[in-house]
């Protein structure tokens, strides 16, 4: 080597010095992944073209935008968390993250002014749609898309994509923060005015892999092993179609609104039972759910943060969602006052062991796979109650656009929302089990069952009703009213009329021999006509014989 070095001019040794400078400025830093990365890591091994864990994010600005201080506000948030600048890959069989220490992102513009407003709308919602459903390649970089569109002067939409394995939705939401601060700051030429942050996400996957070999792991290892001792594997839902055999995340969305009266009254209720909003709601649903598969031990499983006990963390964007499980046992027909008591006591068990990661602990319980549902559990329920975030901008407007969804992670998710006028909720579900029919049915079960609880909240769970007033009506009324005004027919014409609407239906069966309407017509027919021939006409007696063969 030191021959090779002897042998080049001084021009060709610093061409090289160069660029082995070059080759290490560019070279990735490896950290580990954390569990929860590993599993995201997994599916998408087993599913690599899935969109199913990019999260989508769009905002509608209007006012007077400076494009260059945009673009560079959001390298900025690349440079300053280094999840974003992130790949993953395999070495000596092991997956690991690789922070890459440059990443400069562009900002795609695409000019829709020449279009008139509607096809507008039209275009941005289809642009949206193809954004969040392009599938990433987790071993380049970046695992983060941005878009922008340009609809007049002053409005534009920004398209975000994230790849879940570097985010969750509070960093979403962080992202859009800082988005706002570093902007606002360049243009009125000021230095950003943001936390510093102590650690990096490959930190956290570090001490997370250390957290695991500490007495407080073992603890909770205990926990969860007792608690969910011989569960069921599967909540056996009603479906409208039969479940497939590896599971494709194809997904819907349904949304609705409770009252105001009824959203006080459940908080209400929740204040008088010693319970948060999240356990009476929760409660709620597993009580539907119990209606609807008859299924007495139940898991839902639920998110957590991870971020209220660690201020270190508390800014950083990338994963650090748990996921919680909760289980029911219905059996004995309570009261739904005692069975909210028991989903309190579950629901504080299972936040006072919440760091065990998931993923670990489907590792060590070790269920029976099956590509065609999620381990453990497969309904997720999810309260909201994080203040919708308000951002000021001098001169400019910023708007939340809700992506259209057509993914589902699970059977079945149900995440209610706080806000000003009343609880919303949205039902996400799996399209490959369920018709929409059917899920805007169990919206109402829903509501009806939510209004009879704070009615009357010591009725047992079996005897509280599901049936909307409309569905009432109909099974009560309108299925019962068979009454028919026969007296202008006869029974042969009746049963002409019957022959003619179902020919080929069967009509009467002896032993192994049966005859349709329309051969049953024929063969009476034949009989009227022979009788006619003898003489018989109207009102002339008949005597029929029954001949018994037996």
């Amino acid at each position: 080597m030191s021959k090779s070095l002897e042998n080049l001019s001084p021009e060709q040794k610093r061409q090289l010095l160069a660029k082995l400078l070059q080759e290490k400025a560019v070279k990735p830093q490896n950290f580990p992944l954390s569990f929860a990365q590993k599993r995201l890591w997994f599916l998408d091994k087993l599913q690599p073209e899935s969109s199913a864990y990019n999260i989508p994010a769009a905002l509608r600005l209007t006012g007077s935008l400076n494009i260059i201080a945009l673009q560079k506000s959001l390298n900025q948030i690349i440079q300053r968390h280094e999840v974003l600048r992130s790949s993953f890959t395999v070495i000596k069989d092991e997956p690991i993250q690789q922070v890459f220490p440059q990443l400069q992102l562009e900002l795609p513009l695409i000019d829709l002014q020449a279009l008139p407003t509607h096809q507008q709308e039209q275009q941005v919602k289809q642009l949206i749609k193809e954004t969040s459903i392009k599938p990433f390649d987790l071993s380049e970089i970046p695992l983060f898309r941005a878009k922008f569109i340009k609809l007049k002067s002053e409005e534009y939409v920004l398209l975000f994509t994230m790849h879940h394995i570097i985010s969750d939705y509070f960093s979403m939401r962080l992202l859009i923060r800082e988005l706002a601060t570093i902007y606002q700051s360049l243009i009125q030429e000021e230095t950003p005015q943001l936390p510093k942050l102590p650690v990096q996400y490959g930190d956290y996957a570090t001490w997370e892999q250390e957290w695991l070999k500490s007495e407080k792991r073992a603890t909770q290892l205990e926990y969860w092993q007792k608690n969910l001792a011989h569960y069921p594997p599967l909540l056996n839902l009603p479906t409208d179609y039969p479940r497939p055999p590896v599971q494709r995340f194809r997904g819907a969305r349904e949304s609705f609104a409770l009252s105001p009266d009824l959203s006080n009254a459940l908080k209400n209720l929740s204040q008088g039972q010693n319970t948060t909003l999240f356990m009476t709601l929760l409660a709620a649903f597993k009580t539907l759910l119990y209606r609807y598969s008859n299924q007495e031990d139940i898991l839902i499983g639920s998110t957590i943060t991870n971020r209220e006990n660690r201020a270190e963390i508390s800014n950083l964007i990338g994963l650090f969602v748990n996921n919680l499980i909760f289980r029911s046992n219905l059996s004995g027909n309570p009261s739904f006052t005692n069975f909210l008591q028991q989903v309190r006591e579950v629901t504080l068990n299972a936040y006072a062991n919440q760091d065990l990661p998931y993923e670990y602990l489907v590792e060590q319980l070790q269920p029976e796979r099956n590509l065609s549902y999620n381990p453990l559990f497969q309904v997720m329920f999810i309260l909201h109650n994080t203040p919708t975030q308000t951002i000021d901008l001098s001169g400019l407007s910023l708007k939340y656009l809700e992506p259209e969804h057509e993914t589902s992670r699970f059977d079945l998710s149900l995440d209610m929302y706080e806000t000003a006028s009343g609880l919303t909720g949205i039902f996400e579900y799996n399209t490959d089990l369920f018709a929409v029919e059917t899920i805007k049915r169990i919206i109402g079960h829903f509501q009806t069952l939510l209004t009879a609880i704070v009615a009357n909240p010591e009725q047992n769970i079996c005897e509280l009703p599901l049936l909307t007033p409309e569905e009432q009506q109909q099974l009560l009324v309108e299925w019962n009213d068979t009454s028919c005004d026969y007296s202008q027919l006869c029974v042969h014409q009746l049963f002409e009329i019957q022959a003619q609407k179902t020919p080929d239906k069967i009509a009467v069966v002896f032993e192994s021999e049966q005859l349709t309407y329309k051969e049953l017509n024929e063969k009476a027919n034949q009989l009227a006509r022979y009788l006619q021939s003898v003489g018989v006409e109207r009102e002339t007696r008949v005597g029929i014989c029954f001949v018994s063969l037996t």
